[in-house]
């Protein structure tokens, strides 16, 4: 499998990277999307897969929050990291209104740019959006046929937010989310609705941790390796059999992202 969204530079992982790594191969997760979320972390993102070729790749972006840092620098260093053979995808970027670190203006500014060098680039976009749906959708809309490949990253939005990504051709990252009966329940019977090469999974790692896991990790740290755990909560909804799905994901995966 490909964990397409995992946030590996975080603390949280800090001292025991390499197991975690280990684990996740253990289980059958091969591959790991390190996601980036601002020009330090992009930057981190990438030395930690040159330490780990083969096993990690990253994404190069900045997140809305941190959209306020976006500058002619940020913008020139994004473009220099989007031509590291490693880096498979542009983002985390998108609009988060739900709390606004950064104001709704500096967040459009930042967004905009960054859909230019995906334009540029030829590179996926990894899309985060809280709060925002119709704001994001507009964007996206007058962009979208200059843009390769997207997806709406860590879905939990409605079924008109989903078939507002899918009428623009959009993947959907799917994570843990879809494990929890209290929060998640609504994406279950959404599966249907979304074509079969258009499904991705994703841990979001240390986030997120599904909910339904058992045991639980005493740490409460969410892992790459719980990736097959959430495959088989998709395949219980779906009726599908976990490992026609996972080859499937793959498949959806490998071919979103460029992967050989």
């Amino acid at each position: 499998m490909i964990d397409i969204g995992v946030n590996l530079t975080d603390k949280r992982f800090a001292q025991d990277l390499d197991a975690v790594i280990s684990r996740a191969t253990e289980a059958g997760v091969s591959t790991l999307i390190v996601t980036g979320t601002s020009l330090a972390g992009s930057q981190a993102a990438r030395e930690l897969c040159h330490q780990h070729p083969g096993t990690l790749r990253f994404t190069a972006g900045v997140h809305p929050h941190h959209a306020s840092e976006y500058d002619a620098h940020t913008h020139a260093q994004l473009r220099q990291l989007a031509l590291d053979p490693a880096c498979v995808a542009l983002g985390e970027t998108g609009l988060d209104f739900n709390r606004n670190f950064s104001s709704p203006t500096e967040q459009i500014a930042a967004f905009e740019q960054q859909l230019e060098l995906a334009m540029e680039s030829g590179l996926p976009l990894f899309l985060h959006e809280r709060d925002a749906h119709a704001e994001q959708l507009a964007l996206l809309k007058r962009h979208r046929s200059a843009i390769s490949r997207a997806v709406a990253h860590c879905f939990t939005g409605s079924e008109e937010e989903l078939h507002g990504y899918l009428d623009l051709d959009l993947h959907i990252g799917l994570t843990g989310w879809v494990c929890d009966e209290r929060r998640g329940a609504h994406l279950l019977p959404l599966l249907r609705d979304i074509p079969a090469d258009r499904l991705l999974l994703e841990t979001d790692a240390p986030y997120l941790l599904p909910r339904d896991l058992r045991p639980k990790p005493k740490s409460g740290r969410n892992e790459p390796c719980y990736l097959p755990h959430i495959a088989e909560r998709v395949a219980q909804a779906t009726g599908e059999p976990v490992e026609v799905l996972r080859a499937r994901l793959h498949a959806n995966s490998k071919a979103f992202f460029g992967l050989q």
